[in-house]
């Protein structure tokens, strides 16, 4: 009898399954056609991650590439300037300083003290191109190219102010060598009253 009891049940969930009207309770239904197009999906994402860290990490190498040549090129501007600046110092020392103090308007006394302040101008100048040379050349400061490019910056507003100073001061000695030659005039002219 068991066993008539055990058939029965089993032909009616049969029908009730052939029929398409059964429903499943409280179990999940998988579609295996869509777990493996899943699951192929999830490996085809984690291949184009992978690929999409290789590309970050090699762009941020080349970031790096590129900020290291531009720090380079900004060193060689800073260089640039610098030599520039230091050209235009020995410029006017050769030859305004000259005809500064070979002017007769300008007192033996003060030779003394105008070649003073045009050297100390001209040291400081030599040694701050001294100190790059040691920056560029010596590994003992190890400095990154960023700080290196700081420093070259500095250096460069340096030699820039004296320029400014050392023309400031060849025109201010122009204008008393005009004042004295004026003074000159005035005092040896002729009257004819």
């Amino acid at each position: 009898m068991k066993h008539i009891i055990k058939k029965t049940m089993l032909s009616v969930l049969f029908a009730i399954v052939m029929n398409g009207h059964a429903m499943a309770q409280g179990m999940p239904v998988y579609d295996n056609t869509n777990f493996i197009s899943l699951t192929k999906s999830l490996v085809e994402t984690a291949k184009q991650t992978s690929q999409l860290l290789k590309t970050v990490d090699f762009l941020k190498q080349q970031k790096e590439n590129i900020d290291k040549v531009n720090n380079v090129i900004k060193q060689l501007k800073a260089i640039r300037e610098l030599t520039k600046n230091n050209q235009r110092l020995y410029e006017v020392v050769q030859n305004d300083l000259r005809q500064i103090l070979n002017s007769p308007f300008i007192k033996p006394d003060e030779v003394t003290r105008i070649s003073d302040s045009f050297d100390a101008i001209l040291q400081n100048s030599i040694e701050g191109m001294e100190y790059i040379d040691q920056i560029l050349s010596s590994d003992n400061l190890k400095m990154t190219d960023a700080e290196r490019t700081e420093v070259l910056k500095k250096q460069e507003l340096q030699s820039k102010e004296m320029v400014a100073e050392i023309e400031a001061k060849t025109r201010r000695y122009r204008e008393i060598i005009a004042f004295r030659e004026m003074q000159h005039t005035i005092n040896n002219r002729e009257t004819n009253y």
